[in-house]
């Protein structure tokens, strides 16, 4: 990476780590762009260059979170199957995140951007949005996986259910609980479950 590169990449990181800060300190909704622009050093205007919104600030790591979910499928153990793997890893990431300093600007460990997000409904929308944009990438891989067209309704269908997993589990009273009971009737179907049809 050049120098250049590696300028931005920093403008960038300073600009997310002031946004976390703020929104953590202050609540999402009293920053405004000027704050997190003022208190990284930066125009407004610069700030936009990198994130066209607001929300944006909060989510910098997008392209990670579909190679991720690709590598969930792609990198699992021999004899663990796709609906496995997707639950581990939406349990992992959306349920109960196992990394507590994956934001580790000091003070801001990952619980506070979980509960920041949890809390404020913009950005819960917005991540939500965000994370079923890697449905098409994902139906694809499993697609790949299972040696099926890239265009298969099933894994097009699985992709679709395991993301949206994670949004229903979250507005459970049981968050685990509720994602599981979403993957095994992915993985096993309705007549496995002994429901009366």
């Amino acid at each position: 990476m050049g120098r250049r590169e590696r300028k931005k990449a920093a403008t960038r990181k300073a600009l997310a780590d002031a946004a976390l800060r703020l929104f953590i300190e202050h609540g999402y909704d009293a920053v405004t762009l000027h704050d997190v622009a003022e208190a990284a050093d930066v125009s407004t205007t610069t700030l936009l260059k990198y994130f066209p919104s607001k929300e944006a600030l909060v989510f910098d790591e997008e392209a990670d979170q579909e190679a991720a979910l690709v590598s969930a499928v792609r990198d699992r153990t021999p004899g663990t199957t796709i609906p496995q793997a997707l639950r581990a890893h939406v349990k992992r990431v959306r349920i109960r995140p196992a990394d507590p300093d994956a934001h580790s600007e000091p003070g801001t460990g990952y619980g506070d951007f979980f509960d920041l997000v949890v809390g404020t409904p913009a950005l819960s929308d917005y991540g939500h949005r965000m994370w079923m944009r890697r449905q098409d990438a994902l139906a694809r891989t499993i697609a790949e996986d299972t040696g099926a067209p890239s265009d298969d309704l099933r894994s097009a269908a699985l992709a679709r259910f395991a993301l949206e997993a994670s949004a229903f589990a979250r507005a459970a009273a049981d968050a685990e609980q509720a994602l599981d009971a979403a993957f095994d009737l992915l993985e096993n179907g309705w007549s496995a479950t002994g429901s009366r049809a």
